[in-house]
């Protein structure tokens, strides 16, 4: 018996319907990339693991796809490895590459290798899928697209600025109601200082980063596990629930870090973002989030979240400040921001407000109809007349019968269906229906071709 086909768990086919909405997507958000002055750049699938090992922390290492070498992969192998399934010194000898987990890596492996070609500040943005060996469930796959907008080479707190309109302007266009939310890493870094624990700053952000979705009680139990004393996590609670508005929320982060440095330069940081913001004015909610950790390491200033108002998912965009990244390739001193769309999140938002245009998933516009070989040579002239006009046309291909033909252009979603029989053909006319309203009319190619486009 065949086996039965399957695709891997946490990925998914996309049939032409879904990919006129994805596209839909990502034309609005190439659109926008543009409007800002980025540029488009693409990166290989596969990376050498030591490009990405040792830049996500813990977590995120242990989510990436490792690929075997190809060939013999055991050759060479120390057979007490295997004895023993020392798996971790295993893998670093059986694979050296692996699936990207994001953009943002890649993108400063990019900058260090073609440093000598770039010219500084460099704004790019890439549109490329995305691999993590994540447990599949709702809104999270193994598989996904990023949609990465990043400026390098640049320390001034106005790309964090423009960036945060160029979110609120593609969701603004997507027809989507969001709260963006906003943190500083150097926060969370002079938080860590007051309460005692400068040493656990990564614990506290990688337990802190999951509150909206365990709760406190539960990142309070995880920052136990990870070593924090019970004092420091008494003091670290009520930070955590600053409430007000963000100027309130500012006010009080600059009483209790007073005495922080990397706390007051954070807190000042926020401040210049939010208010440059607010003077220019959103559709959006801006929230400053004290709890926003983002637990990617390689944050180290402003970090970005974005959450849709009216539908219950994870976060749909993210993206920070990282002034080490490229240091890591041998290129110190670089600093750059970025921001990340998750597309495949952002659709499901869609599908599940019904956000996209109602005519989006048909390839054509108009069809004509097959009466066989008396009329096709005029519905050929008369098709190509239509591409040649950019108008999204097709022909049936069989002189199979009218209903037939009819019940595929509805069922496709497509507008209009041309008409050209013998009277039609020997007139040089076309019998244009409408298949949303329901109207037809005989008039010349040259009119129908006019009318389409004025559709």
């Amino acid at each position: 018996m065949a086996q039965k086909p399957a695709i891997p768990k946490g990925t998914r086919d996309f049939s032409p319907a879904e990919m006129a909405r994805r596209n839909y997507i990502f034309d609005t958000i190439r659109e926008v990339f543009h409007l800002y002055g980025y540029h488009q750049i693409e990166t290989p699938a596969l990376e050498n693991l030591s490009t990405l090992m040792g830049k996500y922390g813990e977590e995120g290492d242990k989510l990436l796809f490792k690929i075997l070498n190809s060939g013999n992969y055991l050759a060479g192998v120390d057979p007490h490895l295997l004895n023993e399934e020392s798996f971790v010194k295993l893998t670093s000898q059986i694979s050296d590459k692996g699936l990207r987990y994001d953009l943002t890596v890649p993108f400063a492996r990019f900058v260090v290798q073609h440093r000598n070609d770039i010219q500084m500040p460099f704004r790019r943005f890439q549109i490329q899928p995305v691999w993590r060996a994540d447990r599949p469930q709702k809104g999270r796959y193994r598989e996904f697209y990023q949609c990465d907008a990043d400026v390098v080479g640049s320390d001034s707190l106005l790309n964090e600025v423009e960036l945060l309109q160029l979110i609120d302007e593609v969701f603004r266009r997507l027809g989507i109601r969001i709260t963006i939310k906003l943190n500083n890493r150097k926060v969370l870094a002079g938080i860590a200082e007051i309460i005692g624990a400068p040493d656990k700053m990564i614990d506290i952000t990688v337990a802190i980063d999951k509150i909206d979705k365990i709760g406190l009680d539960k990142v309070n139990e995880e920052l136990a596990e990870r070593g924090l004393s019970e004092q420091s996590i008494k003091a670290l609670t009520p930070i955590l629930q600053i409430s007000g508005t963000a100027d309130e929320r500012l006010a009080a982060l600059s009483t209790l870090l007073a005495d922080s440095e990397t706390g007051t330069l954070g807190v000042a940081e926020l401040r210049e973002v939010i208010g440059h913001t607010a003077a220019l004015g959103l559709d959006a909610d801006l929230e400053l989030d004290v709890s926003l950790a983002r637990g990617l390491n390689y944050y180290t200033g402003s970090i970005i979240e974005v959450k849709a108002r009216d539908f219950a998912i994870g976060s749909i965009t993210g993206g920070g400040r990282y002034d080490n990244l490229t240091g890591v390739f041998g290129m110190p001193g670089l600093s750059g921001v970025g921001i990340s769309f998750g597309a495949d999140r952002i659709y499901d938002v869609m599908c599940g407000l019904d956000l996209f245009p109602a005519q989006l998933g048909a390839a054509s516009t108009v069809m004509f109809v097959n009466f066989g070989a008396d009329t096709i040579g005029a519905a050929l002239a008369a098709v190509k007349a239509m591409r040649a006009a950019g108008i999204a046309c097709e022909l049936y291909p069989d002189a199979a019968k009218i209903k037939k033909q009819m019940t595929y252009a509805n069922t496709s979603g497509i507008p209009f269906v041309a008409i050209i029989g013998t009277d039609e053909a020997a007139a040089g006319t076309v019998t244009l229906k409408n298949m949303v309203a329901g109207t037809q009319e005989t008039i010349p190619v040259r009119e129908a071709i006019a009318l389409v486009k004025n559709h």
